[in-house]
């Protein structure tokens, strides 16, 4: 019976969190105003849920966020959608492919990545005042990383093709992008994390 009430209490929670990325993926919401740039905020419920319920939430909680990108990039598409949308491909169905993996699997990697990094900081007692922003920053930068890497790696020349440059100045213009938006990105994810995480573990801990 304690087992059913879990489960049932872990769906919920997982629904709830998975609202709230459909939520920020649909409204303005989603991103956040700093100095140069606009963060986004979708992966932000990703990586706590996968803090407050573990990696297999993170995962089901990163692939609704990715589900939301593909369809934003095929309902209201922009120059990269090739990238994030199956019915953006340029080149068929190998291409069709690789944009499942970096606008789903890339996501759901960063539930993963954040729920076991959650779950190292805890075996190493760290204090959840440095865990906390420390695992946010991580899988924010998961995000970044596993997303303009894999562009960079399956579709450099499509990449290149769209920003009217060399494939040789593709790698360039993706460090640049991890360094311009994902690193404030992972910095804000951080803070947030932390204040969200810190008082939603206290909520838990009631219960």
């Amino acid at each position: 019976m304690n087992n059913t009430k879990k489960d049932i209490r872990w769906l919920t929670s997982v629904a709830l969190m998975a609202a709230i990325v459909i939520l920020l993926a649909n409204t303005p919401l989603g991103m956040i105003q700093l100095p140069i740039i606009k963060a986004t905020t979708v992966h932000i419920p990703v990586i706590v849920g996968a803090i407050l319920l573990g990696p297999l939430a993170g995962a089901v909680l990163g692939g609704v966020f990715g589900v939301c990108s593909l369809i934003s990039n095929t309902m209201a598409p922009t120059l990269l959608s090739f990238a994030f949308s199956p019915f953006m491909s340029m080149t068929g169905f190998p291409g069709a492919i690789k944009a499942v993996w970096i606008s789903i699997g890339c996501r759901i990697m960063i539930g993963v990545i954040a729920g076991w990094f959650w779950i190292l900081m805890k075996k190493l007692k760290v204090n959840h005042l440095i865990a906390l922003p420390v695992t946010g920053f991580v899988g924010s930068m998961v995000n970044t990383v596993f997303v303009m890497g894999s562009i960079y790696i399956l579709l450099a020349r499509e990449y290149a093709q769209v920003k009217n440059v060399g494939v040789e100045a593709v790698l360039g213009l993706v460090m640049g992008t991890v360094t311009a938006s994902g690193i404030p990105e992972a910095i804000a994810a951080a803070v947030l994390v932390a204040v969200i995480g810190k008082v939603l573990l206290k909520v838990i801990a009631k219960f």
